[in-house]
């Protein structure tokens, strides 16, 4: 990647991994999918089962060669979030609720101004947290010793 295309990332991204998207632009327009990847590095998004392409495979050990059909990218701004109510592509926008948490919500001409919800699958870890300590985790004890008293001073390093 140039340092052109560099310049021109996405900062703010408005799409996620396991939103319900319409494709607007493309042999797949009108359609609508999941969002299966997102590649933040290339602007682009790959939806599930969409924009098919065949790519030949050679054979080799331990698997099959032919032609297969698989998802290629699309670019982030040829796809739209579905609106939960309305079930009509629309823009995202964010909105702060009253106890201060951050939601977007479907923005544009005829939609409902609702609340998009978080992606289920984003509550899912890929990775598990580990559960024993390794060697570089600081013991518990450690952590929880009150080093600096706010009343005293005491703990405070001389200048």
């Amino acid at each position: 990647m140039g340092w052109k295309a560099a310049q021109k990332l996405i900062g703010h991204w408005k799409v996620l991994r396991g939103d319900n998207v319409m494709i607007i632009r493309g042999k797949d327009k009108g359609e609508t999918g999941t969002i299966k990847r997102v590649i933040r590095s290339q602007n682009r998004v790959i939806v599930e089962g969409k924009n098919l392409v065949k790519k030949h495979i050679k054979q080799g050990q331990g698997h099959e060669g032919g032609i297969f059909a698989v998802e290629a990218p699309i670019h982030a701004s040829n796809v739209q979030v579905i609106d939960p109510v309305t079930g009509k592509p629309c823009k995202v926008g964010v909105k702060y609720l009253e106890d201060g948490t951050k939601v977007r919500v479907s923005r544009g001409i005829g939609t409902s101004e609702s609340v998009i919800p978080r992606p289920e699958i984003l509550k899912i870890r890929t990775t598990p947290r580990p559960t024993v300590l390794g060697p570089k985790d600081t013991p518990m004890d450690l952590v929880l010793e009150k080093t600096y008293d706010a009343k005293t001073g005491r703990g405070m390093p001389e200048l």
